[in-house]
């Protein structure tokens, strides 16, 4: 299994995140990873966490909510609405931290085929202003996203 790096970018001039990264699997399989909630729960997030999910309902209009937990104990909890469900092509969803409600992410994941099987996944990620913006980068997000992509290299190869 090839070891993909996830780049991350803030743009200096509006306040998004950009996430980059490919993957050894098919646009389809890296898609159903993200909207199938069983997949989901198994590769968010850091490895020192526990993903449950709460609600989750992965069409054009649904909504979704998970919670990650450490030994037992909720830490934290994220929430948001399917804005746009396009299988194997592009998600748009809102992502929120419960503990920060008004700082909203609008998040728009596409999926683009590579040769070989693979996909890149490319994330965009628009919040309100700056500060948000720089408080989700400091927040050790990266963490989460490193290892989650990890776990889900993981995961795709062993469905392979």
């Amino acid at each position: 299994m090839t070891k993909h790096e996830t780049e991350i970018v803030a743009d200096e001039k509006v306040p998004t995140i950009e996430i980059i990264r490919e993957f050894d699997a098919t646009p389809e399989q890296v898609y159903r990873a993200h909207v199938d909630p069983e997949l989901y729960a198994q590769w968010v997030g850091p490895r020192s966490l526990t993903t449950r999910i709460i609600r989750w309902d992965a069409r054009t209009g649904g909504e979704w909510a998970f919670a990650n937990d450490r030994d037992g104990e909720e830490i934290a909890s994220f929430y948001g609405s399917f804005h746009e469900v396009r299988p194997q092509e592009r998600i748009v969803w809102t992502f929120t931290y419960e503990g920060q409600p008004d700082g909203v992410a609008l998040e728009t994941l596409t999926f683009e085929e590579l040769d070989g099987g693979r996909t890149r996944l490319r994330i965009l990620s628009v919040v309100q202003d700056f500060e948000t913006r720089d408080g989700i980068l400091a927040s050790g997000m990266d963490v989460g996203v490193n290892e989650g992509y990890d776990k889900l290299d993981e995961l795709l190869a062993k469905k392979a």
